[in-house]
């Protein structure tokens, strides 16, 4: 949930940020400008300033220079990580192995392993032009013309990386696709238990009623994002193109459905919600924001690959399970103030909005 791409953002000495040759907060510049010089030494001739871009709901991202060379650095959340889901070697290795199919992705760089360097492992990519649309504001200029535009390229981009075959690309044991949609409601109800700080009503309803539903998955064994959605990529308007998808940090092997149910969820459940307006998850898609609705894209996605998509109540369900869970993760970070960027404070306001509406999908199953 982040933007390489970070023209628009405050840079060092500018107001709100911090003063010129400070680092933001989870980086250690002179630890990092050693290590530095020791495996990327094109980055260590020049001062080394960071930028952290704002956006972000999850890991931290930054964009890093050294005269004239700039890349973005990666790395997990600050505080309260949920175990396996800030993986970056997971990102790094899926973005390599992207790098020469249809799917835009940025280079990958370089892969720090070593969390004493700055506190955490993280890697480095190239940094890619183009715009994350993430709020009404950014879309609303678009026009129809171009949001339809967007939409369908967002769509022909998500048929490209399921039509990739694993195997061809180095990522046959990324992942378990047997048994991965009943996995997956396992483990975001684990996630949920961790992040627990309040009552949620319904919400382990929902968990009951996934886990005692599960369909076959008869699509299992495709690369799958685990968090596809339009503020994910980095896009140009002129002409409409995605250059990038980012955030590759859920992804695996599993059923391409399950990212259709997340996108229609984000689309068409907060999309459609009067709680979209100005909260930073929700703002700037679906129809409320004059975007086409959520059965288009699916048409548009069915006529660009071979995977059968019939009915998909269940698989929005999950992806309104999942992103209760993640909110309510975000949500409490935020209360224990370990998240960077503005926004936050809303997030947890989404929660039980997203659990009523996965209790009326599952129960379509």
């Amino acid at each position: 949930m982040t933007d390489p791409a970070a023209d628009a953002r405050p840079h060092a000495g500018t107001p709100g940020a911090p003063p010129v040759g400070a680092a933001p907060k989870g980086l250690d510049l002179d630890r990092l400008t050693g290590y530095l010089s020791d495996h990327r030494p094109e980055l260590a001739g020049e001062p080394l300033t960071a930028t952290l871009i704002a956006g972000g709901r999850s890991n931290l991202t930054y964009l890093l220079r050294a005269g004239d060379h700039e890349v973005v650095l990666r790395r997990p959340p600050l505080g309260h990580v949920l175990a396996t889901a800030h993986d970056m070697a997971r990102e790094f290795r899926v973005i390599s192995a992207l790098a020469p199919t249809a799917v835009p992705v940025p280079g990958a760089v370089h892969l720090c392993a070593d969390a004493e360097v700055i506190g955490a492992p993280f890697y480095l990519m190239e940094r890619v032009p183009g715009e994350v649309f993430r709020g009404r504001a950014q879309t609303d200029p678009l026009g129809e013309a171009r949001r339809r535009e967007l939409t369908m390229a967002m769509m022909d981009t998500l048929a490209a990386l399921h039509a990739v075959d694993p195997a061809e690309v180095g990522l046959a044991g990324f992942g378990r696709p047997d048994g991965y949609l009943a996995r997956q409601v396992r483990r975001w109800a684990g996630q949920l238990d961790r992040s627990r700080s309040r009552p949620l009503p319904g919400i382990d309803e929902l968990r009951d009623l996934l886990a005692g539903t599960v369909p076959e998955g008869a699509n299992a064994g495709r690369i799958v994002h685990g968090d596809y959605r339009l503020d994910n990529l980095l896009a140009t308007v002129d002409p409409v193109s995605v250059r990038a998808v980012l955030d590759w940090e859920m992804a695996t092997l599993g059923d391409p459905l399950a990212d259709l149910g997340l996108l229609l969820t984000y689309w068409d459940v907060l999309g459609d919600s009067a709680l979209a307006a100005g909260n930073p998850v929700a703002d700037g898609v679906g129809p409320r924001a004059g975007f086409p609705a959520g059965a288009e894209l699916i048409e548009r996605y069915a006529g660009r690959g071979d995977v059968d998509v019939g009915p998909l109540h269940w698989h929005v369900a999950l992806g309104c399970f999942k992103l209760a869970v993640i909110c309510e993760g975000i949500h409490y970070r935020h209360t224990l103030g370990q998240t960077l960027g503005a926004g936050f404070d809303r997030i947890g306001e989404l929660v039980a909005p997203l659990v009523e509406r996965g209790l009326r999908e599952v129960r379509e199953t």
